[in-house]
């Protein structure tokens, strides 16, 4: 069960992926290197999460995230992929990302086309959205793990 394994806390530098968040999919991911992705508990579900998280120490946004090997595309390496809630005037690699995840959504699934890739993940985006309105998890968001360089 993924509730187990949460809230989990991850902090590193936003490194380039594999280049489809914005351009193949229009929905921008921010990615996490290797070294923060083996630190996952061994046995934390993939699929897809929500939470808080900021970039470079400001403010603290909706997160929704694909964890695990994307099986549309066939990846082969484990990757973490967050979608800020939040519209950035740019690009901001080598920023240094801290988010916490809170909340499962859904196993990670195979998709027929890309279409309905899409689909799926702007239905995970609209939970996100809503499960992170709920008070339970605001305190998640002043958590002073946000707060500390």
């Amino acid at each position: 069960m993924a509730e187990t394994f949460l809230p989990h806390y991850a902090d590193g530098e936003v490194v380039k992926g594999f280049g489809r968040g914005s351009k193949e999919l229009g929905i921008p991911t921010a990615n996490f290197p290797e070294d923060i992705v083996e630190k996952l508990p061994a046995d934390l579900p993939t699929g897809v999460y929500y939470g808080w998280a900021n970039v470079d120490g400001g403010d603290v946004h909706k997160m929704c995230m694909s964890v695990g090997w994307n099986p549309y595309y066939k990846n082969t390496k484990k990757t973490m992929e967050t979608h800020i809630m939040h519209q950035f005037p740019e690009d901001f690699y080598g920023s240094r990302l801290k988010i916490v995840m809170v909340g499962y959504i859904r196993p990670m699934s195979t998709f027929a086309s890309l279409d309905e890739l899409i689909t799926a993940i702007r239905n995970d985006i609209s939970e996100t959205d809503k499960k992170l309105d709920e008070p339970e998890v605001q305190h998640f968001k002043v958590n002073n793990f946000f707060a500390t360089s």
